[in-house]
């Protein structure tokens, strides 16, 4: 005998932002941010087989103006690209071009990096209809908030309604998985989504 699964409401997780949902103008402040261990620079230094020793050579580094390693710069580039993905290209389809990339201040091992970015333009694909264009800008800041990186991305984000489904772990339809709420016997007093 199979065991009947006790019913469950379970309330669905972020899953980004769809072209629709972005307006030319709105700042997004990251929710994660990272301290960039040792470790995290010399495997990626040596993963993408960078042979500048200022990267994984403290010896080496201790010679230079910097007095210690430098953190890799195209590791930084992709952090701050990574945590801006929650926020803004959770639903890409592709990433067209990275510009404009500058690097004003040094990054090194033990710093905790931070990022926002801003949406600079969004226009519908006059090639695919189910993608929109959207650019932004990126800034990477330090735990001291010098700004360690910018730079602009250009990305076609998907449309609601045309990216790929996620696999749901329940089907909406499925009875077992209803509750008393969900089937009017019971009304709620406060609202499921506060805000939107």
């Amino acid at each position: 005998m199979t065991a009947k699964r006790p019913s469950v409401r379970s309330d669905e997780g972020w899953r980004g932002r769809y072209y629709e949902d972005f307006r030319v103008g709105a700042v997004y402040r990251h929710p994660l941010g990272r301290s960039i261990t040792a470790t995290d620079n010399i495997w990626f230094t040596l993963l993408t087989q960078n042979t500048a020793a200022l990267h994984f050579d403290h010896v080496y580094a201790a010679q230079t103006e910097f007095g210690r390693p430098l953190v890799n710069s195209c590791l930084v580039l992709s952090l701050v690209t990574g945590q801006s993905v929650t926020d803004v290209s959770q639903n890409v389809m592709a990433n067209l071009g990275w510009d404009e990339i500058t690097l004003p201040h040094p990054v090194f091992e033990g710093d905790t990096i931070y990022s926002e970015s801003e949406v600079l333009s969004k226009r519908p694909s006059t090639s695919r209809p189910n993608v929109g264009v959207l650019t932004v800008r990126t800034e990477g800041f330090n735990q001291d908030l010098a700004t360690v990186i910018t730079f602009r991305r250009t990305l076609l984000v998907y449309r609601r309604g045309y990216g790929p489904k996620i696999p749901e772990r329940f089907a909406v339809d499925n009875p077992e998985t209803r509750t008393a709420a969900d089937s009017g016997a019971e009304e709620s007093t406060s609202p499921d989504v506060v805000g939107g």
